[in-house]
């Protein structure tokens, strides 16, 4: 599975790359956004595609991480929807948790079918190991409670790299991409003094021209890295949410037990959903 990610992964680095490339040259570098006809001269006057291109082949590369970016924004929220499940999640777990005390395994199984998300998947695993636990004479009720949390934690570790999955390239992306702009600042305010300082005379407009170009790539990174951090911050709060209700629902159950077994009092569980 990590092997087939990571190609992906690679797979959509190489197509943002080439479609950053294609758009750099044929809409940016387009000779129509340029005086004259000829990309080389300066853009027209209020055309933003080619004061963008003369940004230089930084723009390239930051183009390119927004597109992966999207990419991959779109591919996690897909995935954390799909996670929570069908339906309220906080309804599910609290019907769940009602269940529990009443010993209802085939209601709680059919439901964990039906809502189909990360809380229902550790759910529905838990009631499977209960359900043999409970037919096992040769355990103590503290040896299959041991066993139950256990195999419920195992689940719970087996959901959230799903649930974690390329988030560490969408905070890549908020850290870099503002470094990748300041970096095409830089070089091209090098190249704007360095071409005054070959013609010798100061020229306050060219120079202001230059400038103005080179802060475009730092204005693309800011973007990028701002949308970032939007998206990264929102998809870490749902998950959160996610693990938290994984966390309640397998106390509930293995308290739930418990009670049943007489190896604690029984006292109503007060919900914790966030």
């Amino acid at each position: 599975m990590k092997k087939v990610n990571t190609l992906l992964v690679l797979g959509v680095i190489i197509i943002s790359l080439i479609t950053a490339y294609l758009l750099f040259h044929q809409v940016l570098g387009n000779p129509s956004n340029f005086t004259g006809g000829d990309p080389a001269n300066e853009p027209l006057s209020g055309n933003y595609l080619g004061v963008i291109y003369k940004g230089g082949p930084v723009v390239i590369v930051l183009i390119a991480y927004m597109i992966i970016l999207v990419t991959f924004v779109i591919e996690r929220l897909i995935q954390v929807f799909r996670a929570q499940g069908k339906g309220n999640p906080i309804s599910f777990i609290q019907q769940a948790k009602k269940w529990f005390a009443e010993s209802k395994w085939k209601e709680i199984k059919e439901a964990c079918d039906k809502n189909q998300g990360s809380v229902a998947h550790v759910v529905h695993n838990g009631i499977s190991t209960l359900e043999l636990l409970e037919t096992d004479e040769s355990l103590t009720h503290e040896q299959k409670v041991t066993t139950l949390q256990k195999d419920l934690e195992e689940a719970t570790q087996l959901e959230i790299p799903q649930l974690n999955r390329n988030m560490v390239i969408i905070s890549t992306l908020a850290s870099i991409a503002t470094l990748t702009g300041l970096f095409g600042t830089v070089t091209g305010m090098i190249k704007a003094f360095s071409s005054l300082a070959r013609v010798g005379a100061p020229d306050a407009i060219c120079l202001a021209n230059g400038i103005s170009q080179a802060l475009v790539t730092t204005a693309l990174g800011i973007a990028t890295a701002a949308v970032a951090i939007v998206f990264y911050n929102l998809l870490s709060t749902r998950i959160g949410r996610i693990v938290q209700n994984i966390d309640e629902s397998n106390y509930s159950l293995v308290h739930s037990y418990k009670t049943r077994a007489g190896l604690v009092a029984e006292r109503p569980v007060e919900s914790q959903i966030a």
